[in-house]
């Protein structure tokens, strides 16, 4: 489909979520704090890449550091950066090369037009790095082939293709594009040199089922990312408008195999992961990661009823290894390492179902090689009090394993890793009343978690050096979201948020609370789309409040205030033929001065102008 009329409304008891669950499940039975943002919407705000979508989710603050395809994170209720979960297409790809966080600026919507995310922790069903929550990208799929270019401000372009074909017992879907812009410069106190980025992605995925009972495929993704950056100055060690530049190699594949039949359903897979990162100053190579993961999984999942209750039982296996590898050329080696580590778990889910009540609890067991092994548990009530009416309790807890960097990391004279670091450990509770008729929906969710054994850097004044440790205190998050939806008819649907945050930490060694860095105490978002004639729009307005952040630049790092700032963006197509549409967007309408990281400018108003086509239906 490419620019066909907007469906109707969709009821919400066929939304379906894959990551609440070890199973998909409609969004509606679903006890988890959930965020959906499908394919329609996607398309019609029109943002390039996927990590400025996120600012539509309550509880999730992106901070970027610098303009388009720097560095990107992502925090989900006052979770640290690495406490984010990504799945592509199925696969785990968060960066064990890089810290195990998420790349969130090497993601385009080339990569997937559907993004899932699941808020609190989720380290029960999917292990470690579920701590804030679970990001699942995805492609809603494709009936037809469509193409798409588009230019405008900061010399940014943009051109991607996309096919999909279902004929028979068989089903492809390829994707692929090339986006960058020359950017601006990133040092916020200085003319300067331009620091753009350049994103390569292809993604594809082939299936067939051989009986109605059985489906095999194959799928992958790969990206290539360029990014100049504005880092430090090699004398005075403090930012400066310099010649950095990061390139980023990100790729994997999956091959899977379900079964379905009598009431058995039974699924596995393998999949590989392997990354790249070198970090370049003037043209010259500093240093160099990479790493690999691979993982091997099998799930069993039975439905039987018991008197009036019907119970859905899973267990799930997973075995993984990783390995990793780092070079430096500035330290003529010094740093080198090859390292290796391994992970098994096995997890339990039931669900059961009576009537109004619905009921979910999960427990997972993760033996690591290298570190203490860690059980986690879930628990949630769902209970619907009317047609309208529904309220949940749940109970979650987290885990994240110490990264290659906090166990083994070296730098002469200033950083070395500690081996006998214990994994981080989150426990989380919330609680939700949600309202959905017609085409009005509603949501308040209250929830509180605590961080524990947090992976902390150690400074030693005497040494000026420093290492890593597990805090001895708590780190605290607690907060409010509320979610409001209104879709009357296909020309407008429209959603709103807000969210309200307290985050602390506890982890220095005289035992102060403080606030944790770069967390907005308010945030909200406001988004419309839909399609009338000719005409499909799109129109999103995210806030974020004030935060703090640390000056590096001064001794001994004074924390700093960051500004609220406004974040207005629109698109609008008209369609010429049922197969061209002409698109014209803008960003940062309001023109912010929105700043993430302390020393670091992002792009100012900006417009854009583009073209999509559309073959098949």
């Amino acid at each position: 489909m490419f620019i066909a009329d907007l469906p109707a409304a969709t009821p919400v008891e066929q939304v379906v979520v894959v990551t609440a669950s070890r199973a998909p499940q409609q969004e509606q039975d679903t006890a988890a704090s959930v965020t959906l943002i499908d394919a329609d919407r996607v398309q019609r705000l029109g943002e390039p890449l996927l990590s400025s979508l996120l600012r539509l989710v309550p509880s999730t603050s992106l901070a970027t550091s610098g303009p388009a395809g720097s560095q990107s994170q992502v925090r989900i209720r006052g979770a640290e950066a690495n406490h984010t979960l990504l799945f592509i297409d199925g696969i785990r790809a968060n960066d064990p090369a890089a810290g195990n966080e998420p790349r969130f600026e090497l993601l385009s919507t080339d990569l997937g037009d559907m993004l899932e995310v699941v808020r609190g922790p989720q380290s029960a069903l999917w292990g470690s790095e579920a701590i804030g929550g679970v990001v699942a990208v995805r492609s809603a799929g494709l009936d037809g082939a469509q193409a798409v270019g588009e230019a405008g401000s900061f010399g940014f372009g943009r051109l991607s293709g996309s096919a999909g074909l279902k004929s028979g017992r068989v089903s492809v879907a390829f994707g692929a594009g090339i986006q960058g812009a020359r950017g601006i410069n990133a040092f916020a106190d200085g003319p300067g040199d331009r620091d753009g980025y350049r994103n390569r992605t292809v993604r594809g995925s082939i299936s067939f089922r051989p009986t109605a009972a059985w489906e095999i495929g194959v799928s992958g993704f790969a990206i290539a990312g360029r990014s100049e950056f504005d880092g430090l100055d090699p004398l005075t060690f403090a930012r400066a408008d310099t010649l950095d530049e990061s390139r980023n190699r990100l790729a994997a594949g999956r091959l899977f195999a379900r079964y379905d039949n009598s009431g058995w359903k039974v699924s596995g897979g393998i999949s590989h992961l392997g990354s790249r990162n070198r970090n370049l100053l003037a043209g010259d190579e500093q240093n160099r990661t990479a790493a690999e993961r691979s993982t091997g999984q099998l799930q069993v999942e039975r439905g039987f009823t018991t008197g009036g209750l019907d119970h859905r039982l899973i267990v799930a296996g997973e075995a993984s290894r990783e390995t990793f590898q780092a070079r430096d050329l500035i330290y003529g080696g010094a740093t080198d390492q090859d390292r290796d580590r391994s992970q098994s778990a096995i997890t339990a889910e039931w669900r059961a179902e009576a009537g109004p009540l619905i009921a979910d609890a999960a427990i997972r067991r993760d033996r690591f090689n290298r570190f203490e092994d860690a059980t986690t548990v879930r628990a949630s009530v769902l209970v619907k009090l009317s047609p309208a009416w529904s309220a949940t309790v749940s109970y979650g807890e987290g885990i994240a394993q110490p990264t290659f960097f906090d166990l083994y990391g070296f730098f002469p004279g200033s950083f070395r890793g500690n081996a006998d670091l214990s994994p981080e450990r989150s426990r989380g509770a919330e609680a939700s009343l949600r309202y959905a008729s017609g085409p009005l929906s509603a949501s308040a969710t209250i929830y509180r978690q605590r961080l524990t054994d947090e992976i902390v850097d150690v400074f030693d004044p005497v040494t000026f050096t420093s290492t890593t440790a597990n805090a001895a205190g708590r780190s605290r998050r607690q907060g409010l979201e509320l979610e409001a939806g209104w879709a009357p008819s296909t020309a407008l649907r429209l959603s709103a948020t807000y969210a309200y945050l307290e985050a602390s930490e506890r982890t220095d060694p005289l035992g102060r609370t403080v606030k944790e860095l770069r967390r907005p105490k308010h945030s909200g978002s406001v988004a419309a789309d839909g399609t009338t004639g000719r005409l499909s729009y799109g129109a999103a307005i995210s806030y974020t409040g004030p935060r703090t952040d640390r000056d590096f630049d001064l001794f001994p790092a004074p924390t700093v205030r960051l500004g609220s700032y406004w974040l207005g963006s629109a698109r609008v197509g008209y369609r010429l033929t049922r197969q061209i549409e002409l698109f014209g967007r803008i960003a940062n309408a309001f023109d912010e001065d929105a700043r993430d990281v302390v020393g670091y400018r992002t792009e100012g108003r900006s417009a854009y102008a583009g073209i999509r086509l559309g073959l098949g239906r």
